[in-house]
């Protein structure tokens, strides 16, 4: 227990800058709703279900964070504030995982067996992003802010959106190193800027052929003119002949 608790304490001070004493630990929720986890999971397995649930749902009334005791979560997993996190009972989560607050690890139905994500080792998902279905999201990958991933993400990539897409793929950095959730591709700007583009690159041509199409009006407008008056000069050419006969 003591060894456990010295690695919570480690873990909080790698990925949190705002902690300043070993003993602030103790006051996080994210550390006793990891703490009761693990109590709760020991009696799962135990196939002490009912006892299993009670702790489960007395950590959440304590720290406002879900977490199933079936779930399966590894060393080094840290939650960062933590209000609204829920996760479900067939999550699997890996080594040195990192959620934000508001985060959903669940499933999409009534669905038997495996029903909720597994999430590899290093994954980071940022606050209020939902994953939602049973697949993988690969080693080392990052779920943007808000985003809702309802398909399979390979490692080293970077998902953000609604519906969730990957932006970024073969990232060399750990999430974890840095918690950036900010400094992420923006796929909704990027497809904007490129149908700007198009819409800029069509009305030139538009122009351009409106302008072919005014050019060749007024050469038919000077053409009928031109013959216009060699119709009438060869009238009246015409008509003088006949009067002098």
């Amino acid at each position: 227990m003591i060894r456990r608790i010295k690695d919570e304490i480690a873990v909080v001070r790698e990925r949190d800058p705002a902690i300043h004493s070993d003993w602030e630990v103790f006051l996080y929720p994210s550390f006793w709703a990891v703490f009761w986890y693990r109590i709760a999971h020991k009696q799962y397995l135990k196939k002490h279900y009912f006892r299993a649930r009670a702790i489960s749902q007395h950590a959440v009334r304590r720290t406002g964070i879900e977490i199933h005791p079936g779930a399966q979560i590894g060393k080094g997993f840290f939650i960062d504030h933590g209000t609204g996190v829920i996760i479900g009972e067939t999550t699997i989560i890996g080594d040195n995982v990192t959620l934000f607050q508001g985060v959903t690890l669940g499933g999409t139905g009534k669905e038997q067996g495996k029903r909720h994500p597994t999430l590899g080792n290093n994954v980071m998902v940022s606050a209020g992003a939902k994953v939602l279905g049973s697949f993988t999201v690969g080693d080392n990958s990052k779920i943007g802010a808000g985003s809702v991933v309802l398909e399979e993400v390979p490692p080293n990539c970077t998902v953000v959106g609604v519906p969730g897409r990957v932006v970024k793929r073969y990232d060399t950095e750990i999430p974890r190193e840095s918690m950036d959730q900010i400094n992420l591709p923006d796929p909704v700007k990027e497809d904007i800027l490129r149908l700007q583009q198009t819409n800029a690159e069509l009305m030139n041509h538009i122009i351009e052929l409106e302008d072919k199409v005014r050019r060749l009006d007024t050469g038919f407008a000077e053409e009928r003119e031109k013959r216009k008056r060699l119709e009438m000069d060869r009238k009246q050419t015409e008509g003088v002949h006949g009067e002098g006969i």
